[in-house]
């Protein structure tokens, strides 16, 4: 016989099971986050949305959620609007990022998450995409913070440098995998990890141009494809312990 399991504690289970996402800008002008579900349940919160300065929106994702949230500068979503609406980070859809297609483009700060690692939260701070905002991602049971609080783009290398707002200044600071692809050779490159250098025992950070810039500026964030050798990239905390998480733009 099925046994019988009261409403309420069903509810109950279910709202333990979730988690709690909140997004915070402490920029002094208008962002506007973005969302993207990789595995896992879609959250009921929009894919995209603006905040305006010093405003927060909270959520919750689901228990085994993988995904990532960034976000973009400089938007426009009333002409043409699509992953060019925006001077960084736009996406597939305009303000609602497409569910299926709408990761972001480059360059942008990603704030990385795993909520089914196997005991574990798996969270990051990205510079793989490389930067267009500081980030950092705070948690209320003590657990490490993953963060890149410094502004890369004034001193961000020359031939990285950009995208640039209506005054000439930089609001991105591209990786140099990103930089190959917007050359067409990201298919073989030490800079992406990619073809014959597909490995970690042949993507070393050595031989990744200007690796040192966002590593030295963001020691806890996530640099390079296989940046996990560091020790400070990839980050962890207990599922038991229900962490609730704060992304916080410009900290």
């Amino acid at each position: 016989m099925k046994s019988f399991v009261p409403l309420s504690l069903a509810l109950a289970s279910t709202v333990a099971a979730q988690r709690s996402i909140t997004v915070y800008n402490a920029c002094p002008f208008t962002i506007w986050p973005a969302l993207f579900t990789s595995a896992g349940g879609r959250p009921t919160q929009a894919t995209g949305w603006e905040a305006p300065s010093f405003t927060k929106v909270a959520f919750t994702v689901a228990a085994d959620w993988d995904g990532r949230i960034w976000g973009r500068r400089d938007c426009d979503f009333s002409v043409n609007p699509g992953p060019n609406s925006c001077l960084d980070g736009g996406c597939n859809g305009g303000l609602l990022c497409d569910v299926n297609t709408g990761t972001g483009v480059p360059p942008a700060t990603l704030a990385e998450f795993n909520f089914n690692g196997g005991g574990n939260d798996w969270l990051d701070v990205s510079l793989v995409d490389g930067y267009n905002l500081p980030m950092r991602i705070d948690n209320n049971v003590g657990c490490a913070i993953p963060s890149c609080p410094v502004d890369l783009g004034p001193n961000c290398p020359t031939a990285l440098k950009g995208p640039f707002d209506s005054t000439g200044f930089p609001v991105g600071c591209r990786s140099a995998c990103n930089v190959d692809a917007l050359n067409g050779n990201a298919g073989n490159s030490p800079n992406c990890c990619s073809g014959q250098y597909g490995t970690a025992a042949t993507c070393p950070p050595s031989g990744v141009e200007d690796y040192s810039y966002f590593k030295g500026n963001c020691p806890n964030a996530y640099a390079y494809a296989y940046d996990e050798s560091s020790g400070t990239a990839l980050w962890t905390c207990a599922t038991s312990l229900n962490a609730a998480y704060t992304i916080t733009f410009c900290p």
